[in-house]
């Protein structure tokens, strides 16, 4: 891909720099894979359905002992990952490739 040296550097960058959370939690809110509660949810409606994100949604979060910068972060990693996510699919489907 034309882009791939940014792509990579990117989430380099959102998985590798100092940050409230670990990489493994960002890599997973990133991949949308096993997150505790309530940040799987959180992390689902972001990447699916990022306007209906209410303040209620990051309350929760802060309720669940989550600072602002840790909500930021798991928040970036999210949208970066469903970004890369649309990306790939929409990338093969000019390829002629069936959806999953």
């Amino acid at each position: 891909m034309r882009y791939e040296n940014f792509q990579q550097s990117l989430v380099a960058a959102v998985l590798n720099a100092p940050g409230d959370t670990s990489p493994a939690l960002r890599s997973a809110a990133m991949q949308r894979g096993a997150l505790p509660a309530p940040v799987a949810s959180y992390v689902d409606k972001v990447a699916r359905h990022a306007y209906t994100v209410t303040d209620a949604d990051v309350t929760a979060l802060q309720q669940a002992g989550h600072s602002d910068d840790s909500i930021f972060e798991i928040t970036v990693a999210a949208t970066v990952g469903a970004a890369l996510y649309r990306l790939e699919r929409g990338m093969a489907a000019l390829r002629g490739e069936e959806p999953d």
